[in-house]
């Protein structure tokens, strides 16, 4: 069986830059390409609604010159 989560992990980490410029091009253009950095799972605590969240696929960067959490709002 095709594992399609990991095939669009591997896509969106290697475009991620090219899919923020297609889908939301005034972000794209602030962050500095080379400052991506991947990281495998990030759990938080969902505070509105209780319980664990899990991000499976979870970017930092810099964006507008200063160092934020991509997956996230800077």
């Amino acid at each position: 069986m095709i594992d399609h989560d990991r095939l669009f992990k591997e896509l969106l980490s290697t475009f991620f830059i090219d899919f923020l410029d297609l889908f939301i091009p005034e972000i794209a253009s602030t962050i500095a390409p080379n400052s991506i950095v991947f990281l495998q799972q990030e759990y938080f605590a969902d505070l509105v609604e209780g319980g664990e969240k899990v991000i499976d696929l979870y970017s930092r960067g810099e964006a507008g010159g200063s160092r934020c959490d991509l997956s996230r709002s800077c």
